[in-house]
């Protein structure tokens, strides 16, 4: 199996069948990346795949895959609504060299691909590299690059001072959801900083509770307690909690 799901399993399986008949020559493989390729994936992840080709979607492709994208979250099932990933070419895919370029990109839940930098990040080729699923094709790691590990810091501590401002302008800040998705992004980002790897939301919750100071015990707990809740858009942050993270964020920022 791919994933702990039969469903995601078979539906993966159609993506790759479905992008190689639409690719032709141009298809490589396609791969699973994201919290399931780190063995941490359950019915509150999406899952993260990217499709490798010799070179981007030429137009004629482009629409077909548009069309593709378009008709899977229509289809019955659970997963079907639940994809993220990248079209990605070999060349800018292989080094962080090719960081900046826009790969055609399947946000979570929507049905319109965009150009988009995304996926193309140090994190993604870090975790195709190290844990990457193949579901069709050679092996990611002939394709990927070891990542260097200044890269991963470098990225995080260009991301570190933004992360309130990026997450509130797609996520609003009176949902709870979101509340633990800062407090988890701040977990990640300290422990890439420490490390120089990339853990799962949370693998990194965990390692936070055993790394940092004990006076954060409680909001990471709830965090990780609260995860199971999912995204309710009516559920309002935990009394005292978006309060609570601003000190985090805040106290992430200081030490790392």
């Amino acid at each position: 199996m791919l994933t702990p799901f039969v469903e995601l399993d078979a539906l993966l399986t159609d993506l790759a069948t479905s992008a190689r008949d639409i690719l032709g020559d141009t298809y490589i493989g396609t791969y699973v990346q994201g919290s399931f390729a780190l063995n941490a994936g359950d019915l509150n992840s999406d899952c993260d795949f990217v499709i490798a080709t010799t070179v981007p979607p030429r137009a004629g492709h482009e629409r077909q895959l548009r069309d593709l994208h378009d008709d899977i979250p229509a289809r019955p099932g659970f997963w079907t609504r639940h994809l993220e990933g990248s079209y990605a070419d070999a060349a800018s895919l292989r080094t962080v060299d090719g960081l900046g370029t826009p790969w055609l990109f399947c946000d979570h839940g929507h049905r319109e691909l965009i150009w988009d930098t995304h996926c193309n990040t140090p994190h993604t080729r870090w975790i195709l590299r190290q844990h990457g699923i193949t579901v069709d094709g050679p092996p990611i790691a002939s394709l990927v690059d070891d990542v260097p590990p200044q890269s991963l810091r470098d990225a995080m501590r260009a991301a570190m001072p933004t992360v309130l401002a990026d997450v509130a302008e797609w996520a609003p800040l009176d949902v709870a959801w979101t509340q633990r998705y800062i407090v988890t992004t701040y977990c990640r980002t300290l422990y890439t900083l420490r490390t120089a790897k990339v853990a799962s939301k949370r693998g990194a919750l965990e390692w936070a509770l055993a790394t940092v100071d004990a006076r954060w015990k409680p909001l990471l707990t709830q965090v990780i307690e609260d995860r199971a809740l999912g995204w309710d858009p009516t559920e309002p942050p935990r009394p005292g909690s978006l309060a609570e993270t601003r000190e985090f964020a805040a106290y992430v920022a200081r030490i790392a």
